[in-house]
């Protein structure tokens, strides 16, 4: 019965009507709905497995947790590891590290892709704009050691580029172990690596703008600046504000492999930021309660930026992540 009152119905007029969702019942919309279902279950699957099950594991925060005596064995400290926490030097450089890098990521790395994504827009001969895509996305392919590994190459100490000053008697600079620019270089390396991989989703937001409002500005003699600033960035705004949020949601999260990678050439006064200190405290250290409790942390204040983003997004008339 559920599936016949789901099907079509044909009015005196011969008109189609169709049930709306609201009103279907359940295993009607269950049944209508099972290719998707099928087709979004594994990345279900992983995403309950490896992201909301381990939550249950934020409990640690709040226990002296030793991995033998497991959850039942291990005591209750309270609010200890938080106290502990906010009274490490160490935690509050790690989140000035993390903030710093954040900055410059969003001040630096965010525009490029919608640079690129306009320039490469611009390029007329097909061919030409193939072989550019193809040429500036193939470093997101690379994992950050062999990365890292190129940079050492050209920037390092005995890389090309001072062995280029030596043998011309000019004075060679470090840059890869220099503790004064790694917070630059950690921003360049993410530049080089990821932001041609960036452009995929603003090229498309172009695509999507209708091609007869730059004819009829053409028309109306508006240049290449005009025909971008009133056509392209508006057309462009919703995706831009989009992923401003979920890059701020994400933004606490700078780079683990990477910095991990390069921590120990520049020391931890610089190069230590929240991951890192969770790392280092909890599985290097045994520390669980306190790395615990410094990820949950972390977790909470990328909450709250989301929210707040998306807040601010919804006052500016943008949809954002979801719907007021």
């Amino acid at each position: 019965m559920a599936l016949k009152q789901a099907l079509p119905r044909v009015t005196a007029e011969g008109s189609e009507s169709q049930i709306t969702p609201q009103k279907m019942p359940f295993l009607a919309r269950l049944w209508r709905d099972a290719p998707l279902l099928v087709m979004v279950a594994p990345a279900a699957i992983v995403l309950l497995l490896f992201t909301y099950i381990p939550l249950l594991g934020s409990v640690v925060a709040w226990m002296d947790y030793v991995p033998f005596l497991g959850f039942t064995g291990s005591d209750w400290v309270g609010w200890d590891n938080f106290t502990a926490l906010v009274s490490d030097p160490a935690f509050w450089s790690a989140v000035w590290n993390t903030l710093q890098i954040t900055f410059l990521q969003l001040v630096l790395f965010f525009p490029v892709p919608i640079l690129l994504a306009v320039l490469l827009n611009t390029v007329a001969v097909p061919m030409a704009k193939n072989f550019v895509q193809s040429v500036i996305y193939l470093p997101h392919f690379l994992s950050w050691v062999i990365i890292i590994a190129l940079f050492q190459q050209v920037l390092g100490g005995a890389g090309v580029v001072n062995r280029f000053l030596i043998t011309h008697g000019l004075t060679p600079f470090e840059v890869m172990s220099n503790p004064d620019t790694f917070k630059l270089l950690l921003t360049t390396q993410a530049i080089w690596k990821d932001a041609g991989w960036g452009t995929i989703i603003f090229l498309a937001a172009i695509a999507a703008i209708d091609p007869g409002l730059y004819e009829s500005a053409t028309m109306d003699g508006a240049g290449a600046w005009r025909r971008f600033w009133h056509i392209t960035l508006p057309g462009m705004r919703p995706i831009i504000v989009l992923l401003l949020i979920l890059r701020l949601g994400d933004s606490l999260t700078v780079g683990f492999e990477q910095i991990l990678l390069q921590r120990d050439a520049v020391g931890p006064g610089s190069a230590e930021v929240l991951d890192t200190f969770v790392y280092y405290n909890g599985v290097v250290d045994g520390s669980w309660g306190t790395a615990t409790a410094a990820g949950l942390i972390k977790g909470v204040v990328s909450l709250f930026l989301v929210l707040a983003a998306n807040k601010i997004a919804h006052r500016f008339g943008e949809e954002g992540v979801y719907k007021r």
